[in-house]
């Protein structure tokens, strides 16, 4: 793979600038430009087409989890939702759309280009407090498997996966990339790949997001 292309947008212009010179500073990523809300970011990702689009969540016009949604349904980038805030209504929110990542601006530098380079890569990222409101969520309101843990159908989603399928819908939720599901079990990179299709087709599910938020409410 060449460089990361990344797309930019915050409304704070002080962070904008930091982060696209810190980004810019790495030989592997390309910043192919910035925007000040979601509804920019949208614009020029379509123009530039880049691998992410890293996404201030609080912004006007459109906030990223909008703009989130949008690239998604185009397919022009990958979104990683990058914030301060923390709170649950945007986390929820976050996942429902399917952004492949969400960590928070006060990470490391060092984990904030691991999650660029885990988003460009076709995976998902979550900050660990992320993937801690996940189970949390599903501690406090979700039903347990045995005593009617269900999917949209009544059922346990996951009924019908193979134990190799399981294991690693289970690592999903976990926030592993495919990379990583690969060196976890001595996989191909293809091959964790088409577990995570069958694990979508089976399921009814959409996107790893969703296998993350269904896996805890139904196998914590």
């Amino acid at each position: 793979m060449g460089k990361i292309r990344i797309v930019l947008a915050d409304d704070d212009a002080i962070i904008r600038q930091g982060l696209s010179m810190v980004l810019s500073a790495r030989d592997d990523f390309e910043v192919a430009g910035t925007a000040q809300d979601g509804s920019e970011a949208v614009a020029l990702c379509r123009r530039e087409r880049p691998d992410v689009a890293v996404l201030d969540i609080r912004m006007p016009v459109m906030n990223g989890i909008e703009a989130a949604a949008a690239l998604l349904a185009d397919d022009l980038a990958a979104p990683l939702l990058l914030t301060t805030f923390d709170e649950p209504e945007l986390i929820a929110k976050a996942l429902e759309v399917g952004a492949r990542g969400y960590i928070l601006k006060n990470s490391p530098p060092e984990r904030i280009f691991a999650a660029i380079e885990t988003v460009a890569q076709g995976g998902t990222v979550f900050a660990p407090d992320v993937i801690d409101y996940i189970r949390e969520m599903a501690l406090a309101g979700a039903p347990r498997r045995g005593s009617g843990a269900a999917g949209a159908d009544g059922g346990d989603v996951f009924a019908d996966l193979t134990p190799r399928e399981l294991e690693i819908a289970s690592l999903v939720a976990e926030g592993l990339s495919n990379a990583q599901i690969s060196e976890r079990l001595f996989l191909a990179d293809g091959t964790v790949r088409n577990h995570i299709s069958t694990i979508l087709e089976k399921t009814g599910l959409e996107h790893r997001t969703q296998i993350a938020v269904k896996y805890f409410q139904l196998r914590v």
